[in-house]
């Protein structure tokens, strides 16, 4: 299904906006099927984490409002990988090696956070829903060098 990044539907991606090679994928991940991307850190995600998980856990997740669902860390990445149209043994590496890649891109980026352990499909909460526009009227343009 194809989605306006304009409109109600469109999934949002919330990743590490610290992370130089988590804002590259992010800006690669805008071209696939509508996905807007929000920085972790954008003042919108703070609320609507809360809402969802009842906490803010630092973690990769994909909100997709037209299915009601939300994929957090493990998952996040394995639902991209699918959308992304990559063959399904790439997106079960990527699950599986999910907590290798963020320790290796956290020592590459000098983050110094460990992501949550959050790594499951939940449904969007009906409170969580209501803010998904607040996350998308933050999303991260294209860094200046990627432009």
């Amino acid at each position: 299904m194809s989605t306006d990044p304009d409109g109600a539907a469109a999934p949002v991606l919330i990743f590490d906006g610290d992370c130089p090679y988590c804002s590259v994928a992010a800006v690669a991940l805008r071209r696939l099927d509508g996905v807007v991307a929000v920085p972790w850190e954008a003042d919108p995600v703070g609320p609507f984490l809360d809402a969802q998980f009842g906490s803010r856990p630092f973690a990769m997740v994909l909100v997709d409002p037209a299915e009601r669902r939300v994929y957090a860390g493990r998952s996040a990445a394995e639902e991209l990988a699918n959308r992304a149209g990559t063959p399904g043994i790439v997106g079960g590496l990527v699950r599986d090696n999910y907590d290798r890649i963020a320790d290796v891109v956290g020592a590459l980026s000098g983050r110094g956070r460990d992501p949550a352990d959050v790594h499951d499909t939940y449904r969007l909460d009906d409170d969580a829903g209501d803010l998904v526009g607040s996350l998308r009227s933050a999303a991260a343009e294209a860094p200046t060098a990627l432009s």
